[in-house]
């Protein structure tokens, strides 16, 4: 199978002013229960990979078959996305082993050094019919080996946003609006009123990172204002360890393979619950 193009995807959420989930992929059963959730609900599946998974996972040929095998029976269209890629080189190996998008992230570099890892990525990309995301603007928290800390300046400015799109020709924008990699230490509030700005100015769909505890009804907010794809992982994480927790504490508990179905189905419910409130339901 050839996964599926996040840009086409991404236009298809603009088409019906909705967003769809970009969750997680850290093992075969993490990817079935998306795959299976998104089959079951009628929702294309978007796997955000960062080095980290991809590691866990054996390397990008490995992800790439991994993924395939759990998606060979899926009766909805299925991206493989690199997630937070800090180098060319790293979304050229994601390339040549199959993804069909990758995300260069240059946030951390200055302007001008973030627009040009960003053109050469999708100089290289697009002619393969690649899908390039590119990242303005910086989340607080953790996510893989990236920490980030700061205040509310380093969020997206939109006329700078304006420049970066047009200058580098990225396919979709995530932009930094008050949403945390990890799990939240403060209670999130959204900068809607800058999102409108960015979504006034932008011709490109753009990505919410740090979907992950982020007040539903924020959320929802947001999509209203041109979000298209919401990343999720430690909730995805979460909903896993926790139920291997609950089972474990259980009476008559047993260390047996019956765990593993459960633990996937409850990934899976999860991860229907997000696809149905980002589509607004």
């Amino acid at each position: 199978m050839k996964f599926a193009s996040l840009k086409k995807i991404l236009d298809l959420a603009e088409e019906k002013k909705v967003a769809y989930g970009a969750f997680v992929a850290v093992s075969f059963d993490s990817v079935l229960a998306a795959i299976e959730a998104g089959s079951e609900m009628n929702v294309p599946v978007i796997f955000i990979t960062g080095t980290d998974c991809v590691e866990l996972m054996g390397g990008f040929e490995s992800t790439v078959k991994i993924v395939k095998l759990a998606a060979a029976n899926s009766s909805v269209p299925v991206v493989l996305h690199l997630d937070h890629s800090k180098s060319f080189e790293d979304c050229v190996k994601a390339i040549n082993a199959g993804y069909s998008s990758v995300m260069i992230d240059g946030s951390y570099l200055p302007f001008e050094d973030n627009i040009a890892i960003t053109k050469k990525v999708v100089d290289f990309a697009h002619p393969l019919g690649i899908t390039v995301e590119g990242e303005l603007g910086r989340l607080l928290g953790e996510e893989g080996d990236l920490i980030v800390k700061g205040p509310d300046a380093a969020q997206t400015d939109p006329d700078e946003a304006v420049e970066f799109v047009k200058r580098t020709g990225v396919d979709c924008l995530a932009v930094s609006i008050g949403t945390q990699h990890g799990a939240y230490t403060a209670e999130p509030n959204l900068n809607i009123e800058r999102l409108k700005a960015i979504n006034s100015l932008v011709d490109v769909p753009l990505v919410l990172h740090g979907g992950s505890g982020t007040p539903i009804d924020q959320v929802q907010e947001s999509i209203k204002h041109g979000i298209r794809k919401i990343n999720v992982a430690t909730d995805v994480l979460a909903a896993m360890i926790d139920k291997y927790v609950e089972l474990n504490q259980a009476d008559g508990f047993k260390y047996n393979t019956s765990v593993f179905p459960k633990v996937k189905d409850a990934m899976k419910g999860f991860i229907k619950e997000k696809m149905d409130q980002f589509l607004l339901n």
